[in-house]
C-alpha cells in the first residue's frame, strides 16, 4: 500500500497544519483580541463563533490550533485566516467554497493577487445573492396573487400590518444587517449585548416569513423597507 493510501486509512489521523499564507485579503479582526497567542474561549468569544465551530474549521485544514497545557491556543497566523473566514461565512459562502478560495489565496504572490482573488470570490457570491433575490422576488409576486385572489370575506393579509411591523430598534437593526455587519458588530454598534441583538435579529427574520438572515435583507430589500 502507497503512503498516500496509507494516510487515507488512518481515520483518526490529526488534520494537517495549514499552509503559511504570505498575503491574504485586508479584513478587519476583531479588537478584542489579545496579543501573542490566542486561547480557543477568546478566539470564540471575538469572533462570534463556537468551540465546536472552531473545531470544524481545523478539521478542513483552514485553521490550526497548538497547546499550552490543556488550553488550547492560536497563533497570530490563524487569527488572520480566521477573519477570512468569518466574513466568508457571513456573506453565506459554503465551506467548500472558503476552502477552495484559502487555497487560491495561498498561491497568491502579492498582496494584490490576494485582493484580487478575494474580490472575485465576492463577485461570485454577489451574483448567487442576485439570482436567490430574483427567485424570491418571483415567489413573492406569485404569493401576493394568490392573496389577491382570496375570498372577499377574507381578511386582508400584508407585511405591513400593525402587529408585525418592525420597531424603532428593530429597523435600525435590519439597515445594518443590510450593510453586512454581523450580529456582534451589530451589537457593538447599537451599544446592546450580543444576546440581545440575536434576539433583535430574530424577531425581524420571523416579521418577515423568512427562515434566515439573508433572506430577510432580501425580502426587506424586494419590499422597500430598506434600500441596498
Amino acid at each position: 500500500m502507497s503512503e498516500r493510501h496509507k494516510q487515507a486509512a488512518r481515520p483518526n489521523a490529526p488534520p494537517q497544519a495549514p499552509p503559511d499564507f504570505r498575503f491574504l485579503p485586508r479584513v478587519a479582526r476583531p479588537a478584542s483580541l489579545p496579543g501573542g497567542k490566542v486561547a480557543i474561549a477568546d478566539m470564540a468569544n471575538a469572533f462570534g463563533v463556537t468551540h465546536r465551530t472552531l473545531h470544524f474549521y481545523e478539521e478542513k485544514g483552514l485553521i490550526a490550533s497548538s497547546r499550552i497545557g490543556l488550553m488550547r491556543v492560536y497563533e497570530h497566523a490563524d487569527i488572520r485566516r480566521m477573519a477570512v473566514i468569518n466574513v466568508c461565512r457571513e456573506a453565506g459562502m459554503p465551506v467548500a467554497v472558503i476552502q477552495e478560495l484559502m487555497v487560491d489565496l495561498c498561491r497568491s504572490t502579492s498582496q494584490q493577487d490576494a485582493d484580487a482573488v478575494f474580490a472575485a470570490a465576492l463577485a461570485s457570491r454577489k451574483r448567487e445573492l442576485t439570482a436567490e433575490m430574483s427567485t424570491l422576488h418571483r415567489q413573492l409576486q406569485q404569493v401576493t396573487e394568490l392573496l389577491e385572489n382570496t375570498a372577499p370575506g377574507d381578511p386582508p393579509l400584508n407585511d405591513n400590518q400593525h402587529e408585525r411591523s418592525l420597531t424603532e430598534q428593530e429597523y435600525r437593526c435590519l439597515v445594518l444587517m443590510t450593510e453586512g455587519l454581523s450580529t456582534q458588530r451589530i451589537a457593538r454598534t447599537l451599544d446592546l449585548k450580543e444576546d440581545d441583538a440575536k434576539s433583535i435579529e430574530a424577531a425581524i427574520i420571523q416579521k418577515l416569513d423568512t427562515n434566515n438572515r439573508f433572506q430577510a435583507i432580501a425580502k426587506a430589500v424586494l419590499l422597500g423597507i430598506v434600500q441596498i
